[in-house]
């Protein structure tokens, strides 16, 4: 069997970056059974209410649903079981001091298969407030009705 290159996405949070102020990304791998990983091979998963936090010098990632595989067995797991993060010392104790500041927490942003090892993209992250979300709604209308207007400007000088 050839070995896979490349990455391929599986879920990504979209809602993350609408709530959230994404000050630093890291990628970490995971530790899972097998079939969540063939599950995740089939392009199931959901990282809407996922986060992730440290305890005892380990980084976890809790509430992510990865559904179970159907050709599963009793083996099969747990959908929204707490899975163990691979990270170096060095970046485990950035998160942990970065998190013991007030207002930031660890959310996972993507996951995906790169060359063939599943991985989950996390972000150090600080809550926006109801109007920051309202603000960047605005600013993002505002670039698309200006896109617009050039858009029908240059057609119409054609």
């Amino acid at each position: 069997m050839p070995k896979e290159r490349g990455e391929i996405v599986v879920a990504t949070n979209r809602k993350a970056r609408h709530d959230y102020l994404i000050e630093d990304t890291y990628e970490a791998g995971m530790v899972l059974f097998g079939t969540e990983v063939k599950s995740l091979r089939q392009g199931k998963a959901s990282l809407v209410d996922g986060y992730a936090y440290i305890d005892n010098n380990e980084v976890w990632l809790d509430n992510v649903h990865i559904p179970e595989y159907f050709n599963g067995t009793w083996t099969n797991h747990a959908t929204r079981r707490k899975r163990k993060l691979l990270l170096h010392k060095q970046e485990i104790t950035k998160l942990w001091h970065k998190t013991r500041e007030g207002g930031y927490t660890i959310i996972p942003l993507k996951l995906y298969f790169n060359d063939g090892r599943a991985k989950v993209e996390l972000a150090v992250a600080k809550g926006k407030r109801e109007y920051d979300k309202r603000h960047a709604l605005r600013e993002r209308q505002d670039r698309r009705e200006a896109e617009r207007a050039i858009a029908t400007r240059s057609k119409l000088g054609e």
